[in-house]
């Protein structure tokens, strides 16, 4: 994928669209062990702000924030899907959820980073922000039938 690749997205049902140009392709990969996104489950790719165009039913999307209310979690309230959220770690970027891309399934990656929203970096806790790497392996289908 190119380095400026811009991108259609929806949630379940369609009510909210959007278009995106992505920071760093789908290099930017990852997914966080908070509260929050352990039970979200999304992987997340990277875009600046300003390359996030809500095509049609922003005024279907609800926000969701909690603790230092700095990020802001995005989800269509029609069908309840995750979108995007302003990251707490960076607010001028959004994390986009890789499942609502055209084309796009969190299981295409082999291996995604996983940041360790734990121990926030924010909260003045030392490291590299790296809490491990989730792998996924496809079963052989031949073996599974």
């Amino acid at each position: 994928m190119a380095e400026d690749a811009s991108m259609n997205g929806a949630c379940h049902c369609g009510t909210v669209r959007l278009r995106v140009k992505l920071s760093n392709g789908l290099r930017s990969a990852r997914r966080c062990d908070c509260s929050f996104c352990r039970m979200r489950g999304a992987v997340v790719v990277s875009a600046a702000l300003d390359d996030l165009q809500v095509m049609a039913g922003a005024d279907a999307l609800s926000t969701y924030q909690f603790n230092t209310m700095t990020a802001k979690h995005h989800f269509c309230s029609v069908c309840g899907i995750y979108t995007h959220h302003q990251r707490r770690s960076n607010p001028n970027q959004y994390g986009v959820n890789v499942a609502i891309l055209e084309g796009v399934s969190p299981f295409d990656f082999r291996e995604v980073l996983v940041m360790d929203g734990v121990h926030h970096p924010s909260d003045g806790h030392p490291g590299d922000g790296v809490a491990g790497i989730l792998r996924y392996e496809p079963a052989d289908k031949k073996k599974a039938r």
